[in-house]
C-alpha cells in the first residue's frame, strides 16, 4: 500500500504532491488535460493546470459534510457538498467523469462520517434516479431522495442478513434483503441489475465465506438453529364444519328435509288417532301428509334451480336493427359526363430559323472572335507583373492562414478549459 501510494505520488504534479503531504491518496482522476483529482482518506483535492482563464492552482474540500448532491449537465455535472452552517462547496467536473468522481469521494464521506469502519471497503455506487446504493465489503447504505446521500440513509450489515433474492420483472428487478425477522425490497432497472446482482451477491458471500446464495441460506440456518421445515405440514383448521364436505348446501338441505319429514310424521300420528271423526267426509283428512311433504320438498327444489344465475343465463345475443343501405350509384353518374374543353393538346413548338439568333443580337458559337472586324484590340498585361501580383497574394493569403490556425487552437483550448469546470 505504501509503495501505490508513492507512486501515484510520484505520478502527482508538483504542487498537487506538495499538497497531499504524507496522507495516502485512495483515487486519482483525471478531469482532462492536465487537470486531476485526487482523494485521500480525509479530503478531496483539486488541481488545476496553467490555461488561459486560470493558473496553475489547488482546492481543497473535506469530507466532514452532512449532504453531497450531483446535478449533471450535457457538458458538465457538479458535485455539490454540504456543510451545515458553514454552507455549501461545488465541484466541476466533466459529465463523463461524473460517476469515476462520486464513487471515491462518497467512500472518503462515508469512511469520515463513520458510517463505514476502518478497513472496510466501497466496493461500488449505483444510482437509478433518485435510489443510490453503496455496496461495500461488509454493508449495503441505502439513499432515497434527490441527495445522493445525506443523515436519511438505512444500511444492511450483512452479518444480519438471513436471506437474499432476486426477482425479474419485464422492466425492473427486485431485490429482496430478509434480516430481523422482516423483508426490504428495492428495485433496479434490468440494464443494470446484472451488474448489481454479481457485485452484492459477490460481496455477501465473500463476508460469510461461502461460494454461492444456497450455500449462504444453509449457512444462516445452521447458525440460527432451525430451519422452516413446517411449509409442507398438515393444516390445523380447528373448530367449525368439515373442510373436506364436498357440498355444504346439500348437507343443509338434507337437515331441512329431515325435519320436514319428523314434523310431518308427528301430524300423521295425530291424524290417526281415534279422538279424530273419520267419518266427516273431509277430503283433507284422507290426503297423505308425506305427499305435502314432498310436494314443499319438489317445490322448494325447483326454486334453488330457478335461484341459479347460469340456469337462465342468456345464450342469445340481442338483435341489432341494421337500416338499409342507401343506393348510392356514383359511378352511373359520372360515368356519362363528357370531357370538358380546353385541355386542348399543346402545338409543336415552330422550328426556329437559322437566322433568329443572329435577329436577336446572340452569338452563335461558331461566331469568329468579334474582335477580328471590330477597330478595338484587346488590352494586353504583361507576364512578369501577373507573377508579381500572384505571388504578393499568395504569402498574405499564407500569413492570414497562419493567423487563423493560431486563433483557431486558442478558441479550442478555451472550450476545452470550460467544460472542464474552470
Amino acid at each position: 500500500m505504501r509503495d501505490g501510494a508513492n507512486f501515484r505520488h510520484m505520478s502527482l504534479p508538483d504542487l498537487l504532491a506538495e499538497t497531499v503531504g504524507d496522507e495516502s491518496v485512495a483515487a486519482d482522476v483525471s478531469l482532462g488535460g492536465d487537470d486531476r483529482l485526487a482523494v485521500t482518506p480525509t479530503r478531496t483535492l483539486v488541481y488545476r493546470g496553467d490555461g488561459l482563464l486560470s493558473d496553475e492552482s489547488v482546492t481543497e474540500y473535506s469530507h466532514n459534510v452532512e449532504r453531497i448532491a450531483v446535478s449533471t449537465g450535457r457538458r458538465k455535472a457538479k458535485l455539490t457538498l454540504g456543510y451545515g452552517l458553514d454552507g455549501d462547496e461545488t465541484i466541476s467536473v466533466p459529465t463523463s467523469r461524473a460517476d469515476e468522481v462520486l464513487h471515491p469521494v462518497l467512500a472518503g464521506v462515508l469512511s469520515t462520517t463513520g458510517v463505514t469502519d476502518p478497513g472496510e471497503s466501497v466496493l461500488r455506487t449505483f444510482r437509478f434516479s433518485e435510489l443510490t446504493l453503496v455496496v461495500t465489503s461488509d454493508r449495503l447504505v441505502k439513499h432515497v431522495g434527490s441527495a445522493v446521500w445525506d443523515d436519511e440513509f438505512e444500511e444492511f450489515p450483512y452479518a444480519d442478513l438471513t436471506d437474499l433474492d432476486f426477482e425479474e420483472g419485464t422492466v425492473a428487478t427486485a431485490v429482496v434483503l430478509a434480516h430481523g425477522g422482516r423483508s426490504e425490497r428495492f428495485k433496479a432497472p434490468n440494464e443494470s441489475a446484472r451488474e448489481l446482482r454479481e457485485t452484492l451477491v459477490d460481496a455477501v458471500c465473500a463476508y460469510h465465506d461461502v461460494d454461492s446464495l444456497e450455500e449462504f441460506r444453509v449457512t444462516v440456518a445452521d447458525d440460527d438453529g432451525e430451519a422452516d421445515t413446517d411449509a409442507g405440514g398438515a393444516t390445523d383448521f380447528g373448530e367449525g364444519p368439515d373442510p373436506l364436505s364436498a357440498s355444504p348446501v346439500a348437507d343443509a338441505e338434507a337437515e331441512a328435509e329431515a325435519e320436514a319429514r319428523t314434523a310431518a310424521g308427528v301430524e300423521h300420528d295425530s291424524a290417526a288417532s281415534p279422538d279424530d271423526d273419520a267419518g266427516d267426509g273431509d277430503p283433507v283428512g284422507d290426503a297423505d301428509p308425506l305427499d305435502a311433504t314432498e310436494t314443499a320438498d319438489e317445490a322448494a327444489a325447483g326454486h334453488a334451480v330457478d335461484a341459479d344465475p347460469l340456469a337462465e343465463s342468456p345464450t342469445e345475443e340481442p338483435a341489432v336493427d341494421v337500416a338499409p343501405a342507401e343506393d348510392a350509384d356514383v359511378a352511373s353518374d359520372t360515368a356519362g359526363e363528357p370531357s370538358k374543353p380546353g385541355s386542348e393538346a399543346a402545338s409543336p413548338a415552330p422550328e426556329t430559323e437559322p437566322g433568329a439568333s443572329a435577329a436577336r443580337g446572340e452569338s452563335s458559337p461558331t461566331d469568329d472572335d468579334a474582335f477580328d472586324d471590330s477597330p478595338f484590340e484587346s488590352a494586353g498585361v504583361e507576364g512578369e507583373d501577373v507573377a508579381t501580383e500572384l505571388a504578393e497574394l499568395r504569402h498574405t493569403v499564407e500569413q492570414q492562414s497562419e493567423r487563423l490556425d493560431r486563433q483557431s487552437a486558442l478558441i479550442e483550448q478555451l472550450i476545452e478549459e470550460l467544460r472542464r469546470g474552470r
